[in-house]
């Protein structure tokens, strides 16, 4: 008994790598902006379980997609670690992993704030885990952008969380991880080329190539900035806001000009990774400056 507790305890930290901590902490973070933009109160108490349910929502997600994922992740070199390609949980596991936390969270969800929120998650958690993973990601190579949805939707649950309906902060916020997914996602497929083609993933870059990605990458780049900008277009967020919002939509911009015209033929994709890099912080940026700004706003 003594052996099977240690063994369980043992391999915590695989089951939480099988939530996707990143992706999940991603989620919560823009789940709690979306809280915080949304017009009216939530008590802290249910906001507080109501992110835990997003969190355990986001991992439930994570875990179904390894699950489905673990013979393409075995042929990758970023992922051929992860708990399952490496043996150190079994299919098995993983997908009761997923499948009772999808479950959990859901409920967590409903009762502590309501139906439509609930709702909007457990469309989350089908749309990422079942038509993204088990459709859409060999069936297209726009399988990211359609997929981004699911990325998108935490703030829109954490604003259905607040106001039990859809709102236009939450909408815009939705907008700004949609059209961010594929300059970020696409310059991580134009660097890591090889890996999703070993994979047999149809990834932009390897079905209309590496020239039309970077096309791509600078326009959706170019519809971005704007977008983000929109919080204080309308209101929601104070002119500094904006101003802040300019200058790294700017630098997201020019980092995607790099990828298209400096350095096209370079074998080291030095330019598609440094914007990977940057699209990471841009993110977290953009939803942080929006966060404090509220903050401060609701303060004055």
């Amino acid at each position: 008994m003594d052996y099977i507790r240690s063994n369980y305890f043992s391999r915590i930290p695989d089951f939480l790598a099988l939530a996707k901590p990143r992706v999940m902490s991603l989620a919560i973070f823009t789940a709690v902006v979306g809280m915080m933009t949304a017009p009216g109160n939530i008590n802290i108490t249910m906001a507080i379980f109501a992110i835990i349910a997003i969190a355990v929502g986001a991992g439930a997600a994570g875990a179904l997609n390894m699950w489905y994922d673990a013979d393409i992740d075995a042929m990758m070199s970023r992922t051929a670690n992860r708990p399952i390609p490496s043996g150190r949980l079994s299919s098995r596991e993983a997908l009761l992993f997923g499948l009772i936390s999808a479950i959990l969270s859901i409920v967590m969800l409903a009762i502590t704030t309501n139906l439509f929120a609930a709702l909007l998650l457990a469309i989350t958690i089908l749309f990422y885990s079942v038509i993204y993973t088990m459709w859409l990601k060999f069936l297209t190579p726009h399988n990211i952008v359609i997929g981004g949805a699911a990325g998108a939707l935490p703030p829109l649950i954490g604003c259905a969380a607040v106001t039990g309906s859809v709102t236009i902060e939450g909408c815009i916020l939705f907008m700004i991880i949609f059209l961010w997914t594929p300059p970020h996602f696409w310059a991580l497929a134009l660097y890591k080329f090889r890996d999703y083609e070993n994979a047999n993933i149809p990834m932009m870059p390897i079905v209309a190539g590496r020239r039309s990605t970077q096309w791509q990458i600078f326009v959706y780049s170019l519809a971005l900035g704007p977008v983000a900008m929109m919080p204080w277009m309308i209101g929601s967020a104070s002119f500094f806001y904006g101003i802040f919002a300019a200058s790294i939509g700017s630098i997201f911009i020019w980092n995607a000009w790099k990828v298209l015209f400096i350095n096209p033929k370079d074998p080291s994709f030095g330019n598609e990774k440094k914007l990977f890099v940057y699209s990471i912080k841009y993110l977290f940026w953009i939803f942080g400056a929006i966060l404090i700004d509220n903050i401060i706003l609701s303060l004055v």
